[in-house]
């Protein structure tokens, strides 16, 4: 039989007990009905399918009860209503007074024994059984509802419905002039034979590519030049200095992370939150699922763990194959290799002390400036607007880099400072030099999404004859100045 762990009862209770008052007698939560289990369906096949129930911290709640203003008008710059709070806010106090019901029962059953008043303890006993396993659905409905508010934005962020509202920050670099038609990169790849969507979508599907020839090598030639630079103390010192002088320049560790994740885990990173399952490709045999992005399986490194304040901060540059099912693009970028199915990433992970955290992201973001310009691809730096940003976002910076092909720029980086936003599913923490522990705070971003670089530098690079030149950077790399056919 199914078990759910209620945390706060410190009791087993069968999930058939939980079911029944759910939806009805005989019911368990696995057989939920169509209305009103809808809700609890997908989100307990998450959470209870591990046999536990696993309470999913979210923000903080003393924060939503002591300020729930602020909450309010934070969680409205993200489009989610004011009523959510107050929706948690009294699931919460109805959930605190069954603890107290709980707890006070227990105290009483404690001092009844003590006293050996065998009969009373007995009633108290079976009156503290029945509300126990009140508890369990009471949590659920409050998760249920704790989990649908997002981070709160910062102060500095763009306030906006859509990316209609976001903010360009700078610009860098020229925008190329030809004096030719230039092609986009499905033309230019076609032509030199180094990109086949056709083939793919015989053997795959559509949203499928074969890299081959100089754009395999292309790809990898970015790989070392990512782990290179992120790994060169010089270099990163430099970047730091700009930001804050004798701010951490620690080179960044090169991992190839897991590409599979399990659900349980996935949750704690806030990246299968309600809304988002159908964007993801899930193993039902396994119960296990692909990740999106590399930093899914970075973030949990040092799930439970408090971190020595001395170790941080601490960074990783991961590399890894990631898997979107693309279901709200619709008919969007569909040829090429902009939006696909499956693309290579590599992907920056940071935790660093609250105070740091502002400035990781600068740093960060400098190190993309810095990947960019090396490859001399003109772009411009985007603040992402509360309205286009994502649900557990503090702040989230983005990069545009421009592609003649579309004659627009489009967004190759994304740069998100999460805050204590995933911290505090995961347990992370940072272990202060006094003993005191508290949150970490988290920032992933990009260093480059291999195909979204590869079009920049096949457009950006193309000569009329027909070829393209190699970023000087990466020649050496390559093997060669130039792609030609």
């Amino acid at each position: 039989m199914d078990i759910l762990f209620g945390l706060n009862t410190g009791r087993s209770v069968p999930t058939k007990s939980v079911g029944k008052r759910l939806f009805g007698k005989g019911a368990s939560l696995s057989e939920s009905p169509s209305s009103e289990g809808l809700f609890i369906t997908r989100y307990l096949y998450l959470i209870l399918y591990t046999k536990y129930f696993i309470l999913i911290r979210m923000l903080d709640i003393e924060l939503i009860r002591k300020n729930p203003e602020k909450v309010k008008e934070g969680v409205a710059k993200k489009k989610v209503p004011a009523s959510a709070v107050d929706e948690l806010l009294a699931l919460d106090n109805t959930w605190r007074a069954k603890m107290k019901v709980v707890e006070d029962l227990r105290a009483k059953l404690n001092q009844l024994s003590k006293e050996r008043k065998i009969d009373e303890a007995k009633q108290v006993k079976e009156q503290l059984k029945s509300e126990e396993t009140q508890l369990p659905e009471l949590e659920i409905r409050r998760n249920l509802a704790w989990i649908k508010l997002p981070n709160l934005p910062a102060d500095d962020v763009p306030v906006g419905p859509d990316e209609s509202g976001n903010k360009p920050i700078r610009q860098w670099g020229n925008i190329p002039k030809f004096d030719f038609e230039p092609k986009d990169h499905v033309a230019i790849g076609e032509a030199l034979g180094i990109i086949d969507t056709e083939t793919a979508g015989e053997v795959s599907g559509s949203r499928f590519a074969y890299l081959k020839g100089d754009a395999a090598l292309l790809q990898m030639a970015i790989i070392k030049f990512v782990f290179d630079t992120l790994g060169n103390e010089k270099i990163l010192k430099k970047l730091a200095d700009k930001i804050e002088k004798g701010y951490s320049a620690k080179p960044f560790i090169p991992v190839l992370p897991p590409m599979m994740i399990k659900p349980e885990v996935f949750k704690k990173m806030a990246r299968l939150d309600p809304g988002q399952e159908e964007e993801r490709y899930h193993l039902a045999k396994d119960d296990l699922y692909l990740v999106g992005s590399a930093e899914h399986t970075l973030g949990p490194m040092h799930m439970g763990e408090s971190i020595p304040e001395n170790q941080l901060p601490l960074r990783y540059i991961g590399y890894s194959t990631s898997f979107r099912r693309e279901a709200g693009s619709h008919g969007k970028d569909v040829k090429g290799i902009l939006r696909m199915h499956q693309f290579d990433k590599l992907e920056m992970e940071s935790f660093t002390t609250p105070e740091n955290s502002l400035k990781e992201q600068d740093f960060i973001v400098a190190i993309q400036e810095y990947l960019m310009q090396q490859l001399e691809i003109p772009y411009q730096v985007i603040s992402v607007c509360t309205g286009d940003m994502g649900g557990p976002d503090y702040r989230q910076i983005d990069i545009e880099a421009w592609l003649p092909g579309q004659n627009k720029y489009r967004e190759t980086h994304t740069s998100d400072l999460m805050n204590d936003y995933q911290s505090r599913r995961l347990g992370t923490r940072v272990k202060r030099a006094d003993g005191k522990t508290e949150l970490v705070h988290m920032n992933d971003a990009t260093a480059f999404a291999i195909g979204r670089i590869l079009i920049a530098i096949l457009e950006n690079y193309q000569t009329k004859e027909g070829m393209v030149m190699i970023p000087k950077v990466l020649q050496k790399l390559v093997g060669k100045k130039e792609i030609k056919k």
